[in-house]
Order: structure tokens, then sequence, then C-alpha cells
């Protein structure tokens, strides 16, 4: 059931609250190795391509792209290592919320749900 106090609570929060980095520079691969190291999460050379992936968009087209239009992307970009099915066995608690979180990015606009791309 919806909960409107936790969703105008998560509109609201900053970054920070939702563990995600405030600024995106100086942001290392070795961050976001430790930030996953934290999670219980060994990072790959695949998961560290879909981060890239994530801050080049980003770099590219700033917050302006949804969470929708940024996991279809993924899914094209990453077809070849087996898409959705691929993408959510390397990142448990979603390809977006998770990625860009180790990433060092914002939520994409439109993302109420922190755990958006996940099959919980």
């Amino acid at each position: 059931m919806l909960d409107i106090n936790k969703l105008v609570e998560q509109e609201h929060a900053g970054p920070t609250a939702r563990g995600h980095l405030i600024e995106l520079e100086p942001w290392t691969e070795e961050q976001a190795i430790e930030m996953a190291r934290q999670d219980g999460l060994v990072l790959t050379d695949d998961h560290l391509a879909i981060i890239r992936y994530l801050r080049d968009c980003y770099a590219d087209h700033g917050g302006t792209i949804n969470a929708r239009m940024l996991v279809n992307a993924l899914e094209e970009e990453f077809a070849g290592l087996g898409g959705y099915k691929v993408l959510y066995s390397l990142f448990p608690r979603g390809p977006i919320a998770q990625a860009s979180r180790y990433a060092g990015l914002p939520l994409p606009p439109g993302t109420r749900d922190p755990s958006f791309g996940t099959t919980h």
C-alpha cells in the first residue's frame, strides 16, 4: 500500500539522505569499489562499464533523462551481456538505483522509489 507520507518525505529528501553523493566530482572508481565492498558486492569490469555508462549519460544529458528512458538505454547498450537479466544480477538492488549510487549520481528525475529497477 502506498504511504503518502513516505512518498512526500522521499521527494524532499536530499541526495545524501538517499545515500547518493551531492557533488559529481571528485569521484573515483576506487570510491565506487569501496562503497560496493561495504554493501557486500565485488565490482567486476561489467559493473564498472555500467557505472561509466551512467556517468557518461549524465555528463551528456545532465539530469534530464528519466529513469524509464535510462533503464531502456542500459538494456540496449548492454544487450550483448544479456539485457535486463544480467543488469539485475549485477546490481541486485536495481540497475538504476544501485549503479547510480556507486557512480556518484543523483537518482534520475521521476524516480519516486529509491529501489527503482529492482525485482523486489
